[in-house]
């Protein structure tokens, strides 16, 4: 007979021995790491080419979800930067309603990975795959940013990297001193704040200082009210997509891609989480939470979402103990969205393009670029020909690719 252990969420597990001490640690956790979110939320949202809302309301249903039902212990859910690049490009091709139907088929995907047990699977996909991916999908967000970073005046931004660059150097003569300047002191600040203050959450500093900034002086930049006219209260509505039958087949192979890249990233951001708390994660117990959480987005109007490795890292170094401090983290940005959401009309664009720059920055995994150069002449180029397709050809073309790649290396080692 199976054991049912196996198949049960951390969340079930942990409670079984759980304390009021270890309540008061994850409430705190939940918190802080909530706060952490709120900026990342709504800039995945933006860069993503959705309202801001629909970020808010990944981390919230989708990212109380992966809490709840997930395997990991302390992994915290929502958009990421690895979707921002392929959602961007399936809602240019297929539209909004396109994105909601390839989540769902993404999250149906997950599940079947999950509960077949390929989750187990996913780790032997090659780090210079990985890291391919990674470094293109980085250097695809901080070109996205470029233009809100500088407050330039272009009415058209090219989806593709070569027509989005060439754009901006175009541009370029709009700079705007005032929109730079405020980039330029965020970035700042989360830069000193990680280095110097580690325990204060440098994104939310730069949220709030630069808001509070651009209101008092009455700056004339970009917000998120002059852009979407602000997040509207309250819950979201719940609706079921269109079924468009007809997009179902053109869909499969973005749906594909997003199911990849959502299992790779989170069952990347769960082994970074048992390392720092000294758990060990339940992969496909993990897969077929991030599946379910993947069906449900769309109803809600939200995005694909994935486990997300730096605020995990911040949950865990804020004293998380168990998935309930995912769950207080879902419950923070809910209490925003319905008492606080109005506010948000007067967050700059130009302090959330500065947070994106870090955060591709930090996603990028630079460091492990000197170690895959040590490699054979094989993994150099497999590495090489990922990054490369990945920022200037598509990446679902990158993903299919990657994993033919990875084939070759595994024959190359004699697997």
């Amino acid at each position: 007979m199976p054991n049912l252990s196996e198949w049960l969420p951390k969340s079930v597990l942990c409670l079984r021995n759980y304390t009021l001490q270890k309540f008061f640690s994850d409430l705190l956790a939940g918190i802080t790491v909530g706060l952490v979110a709120l900026p990342l939320a709504m800039a995945f949202a933006i860069a993503s080419g959705m309202p801001p809302q629909a970020g808010l309301y990944t981390a919230v249903f989708a990212g109380g979800l992966i809490s709840a039902l997930g395997g990991s212990s302390t992994q915290i859910g929502g958009p990421t930067g690895a979707f921002v690049v392929v959602v961007a490009g399936i809602i240019a091709r297929y539209g909004i309603e396109g994105l909601y139907l390839c989540t769902l088929l993404a999250g149906i995907i997950l599940i079947f990975m999950g509960v077949t047990g390929l989750g187990t699977a996913v780790r032997f996909i090659p780090r210079p795959v990985v890291v391919g991916f990674t470094n293109g999908i980085a250097i695809l967000i901080a070109s996205t940013q470029i233009k809100d970073f500088f407050g330039l005046k272009i009415d058209q931004v090219p989806g593709d990297f070569w027509g989005r660059m060439t754009a901006i150097a175009r541009n370029f003569h709009t700079l705007s001193p005032i929109a730079t300047s405020l980039s330029v002191i965020a970035l700042a600040v989360i830069l000193l704040t990680a280095r110097y203050v580690k325990r204060v959450p440098g994104y939310i500093v730069a949220l709030l200082g630069g808001t509070a900034l651009s209101v008092l002086l009455k700056l004339p930049i970009e917000t998120i009210g002059t852009r979407f006219g602000g997040i509207p209260s309250g819950l979201p509505n719940l609706a079921i997509p269109p079924l468009h039958f007809s997009l179902i087949r053109p869909l499969v192979s973005p749906a594909i891609t997003v199911a990849m890249l959502g299992a790779i990233e989170s069952l990347m951001s769960a082994v970074v989480s048992d390392r720092m708390s000294g758990d060990r994660h339940n992969p496909n117990v993990e897969l077929i939470a991030q599946g379910i959480a993947n069906v449900a987005s769309p109803l809600v109007g939200g995005l694909p979402a994935t486990g997300a490795i730096a605020r995990t890292a911040t949950n865990i170094r804020s004293g998380a103990k168990t998935p309930v401090s995912g769950m207080v983290h879902a419950l923070t940005l809910l209490a925003i969205l319905l008492f606080a959401a109005p506010l948000a009309k007067f967050v700059p664009l130009a302090v959330l393009a500065a947070i994106l720059m870090v955060v591709s920055w930090n996603m990028g995994e630079w460091k492990q670029i000197p170690e895959l150069l040590r490699l054979s002449k094989l993994e150099i180029a497999v590495w090489l020909i990922t990054l490369l397709l990945t920022v200037f050809a598509d990446l679902t073309v990158a993903v299919e690719m990657g994993m033919i790649l990875a084939v070759l290396i595994y024959i190359d080692c004699g697997i």
